[in-house]
């Protein structure tokens, strides 16, 4: 395998890109509702709305179409979901702001905790420290609660058949370097030329820097699981196959024995495409639920 840090692979015209949590590994529900959740509640001192706090983070992250977004973005996101939502106690807990937060996601630099932490000693901004300490203090839990996880069953002989024609490369906003312990846990990392991590980018610039390595000849296949993928998979010009959620193993099982080989030969065509990927967003929501939005009965 090439290195974390690398975007090399073999010689093929033929380059696969794969997202990993949800999409390879059972793990988006974990590390969700047992990581990020509960300390985004501990971090800011939600407990007295924890129910409220859950309702949205679990909506973003795991339930809408923002699902699988850099959890900085899902972050913000939850926030300004939770200060639109009418129906909480009129004597709840401050929200944050999250100014800063919203300044460094639209300052164009990668959204990594590497980045966020020069940007805190750069500036000493309070809010971004507490941004950041959640963010380490998460990826610290869950290297103690999300152990060796397994992949779908069938994703495990899906990627082994891709990795046979095309450069496999693990295209993701976790950080790498819990990509690279997770991957190295399932036996899968023989079938991947590299790993690239949230340091990298986001997920349009990895496959273009993916097309800029492989040349214009090559043809570019993203997977993954979440709307993200899909959007980073049209601004690179690549095609995309959808990993439902809820039906992975059938997906990947599909994706070997029919939409892989149609790739291969050329027939992978636009209209294709659509019909999996109008059925991948039907499944995903854009609009909360209606209580949300209806008046607290008390405080």
């Amino acid at each position: 395998m090439g290195g974390p840090q690398s975007l090399q692979g073999a010689d093929t015209d033929v380059v696969v890109g794969i997202d990993s949590d949800g999409c390879v590994f059972d793990t988006m529900e974990i590390k969700q509702k047992r990581c990020f959740h509960p300390l985004i509640v501990r971090h800011w001192q939600l407990a007295a709305i924890e129910a409220q706090v859950r309702e949205v983070a679990e909506f973003v992250n795991l339930y809408s179409r923002w699902r699988g977004q850099n959890r900085f973005v899902a972050l913000l996101q939850t926030f300004e979901w939770l200060t639109a939502r009418t129906d909480l106690p009129a004597d709840h807990p401050p929200l944050p702001p999250l100014t800063a937060l919203r300044a460094y996601m639209h300052s164009g630099q990668p959204l990594s905790n590497a980045n966020l932490a020069a940007t805190v000693d750069r500036t000493a901004d309070p809010e971004l420290r507490r941004v950041l300490d959640w963010s380490l203090a998460v990826d610290e839990h869950i290297q103690r609660v999300v152990h060796a996880l397994p992949p779908f069953d069938a994703a495990r002989s899906a990627i082994a058949r891709l990795a046979e024609s095309a450069t496999v490369v693990v295209v993701s906003q976790t950080p790498t370097a819990a990509l690279v312990r997770e991957w190295a846990a399932s036996g899968l990392q023989s079938y991947i030329q590299s790993i690239a991590g949230q340091e990298q980018g986001t997920k349009s610039e990895i496959l273009h820097t993916l097309q800029q390595t492989h040349g214009t000849s090559a043809r570019l296949l993203m997977i993954g699981d979440a709307p993200g993928d899909w959007q980073a998979a049209q601004a690179a010009r690549a095609a995309f196959y959808p990993i439902m959620p809820g039906d992975e193993d059938a997906s990947w099982q599909h994706l070997q024995t029919e939409a892989y080989p149609r790739f291969l030969k050329g027939t992978f065509d636009h209209a294709y495409q659509q019909q999996w990927v109008q059925k991948f967003e039907h499944r995903l929501p854009d609009q909360p639920p209606a209580h949300w939005f209806t008046t607290a009965t008390g405080s």
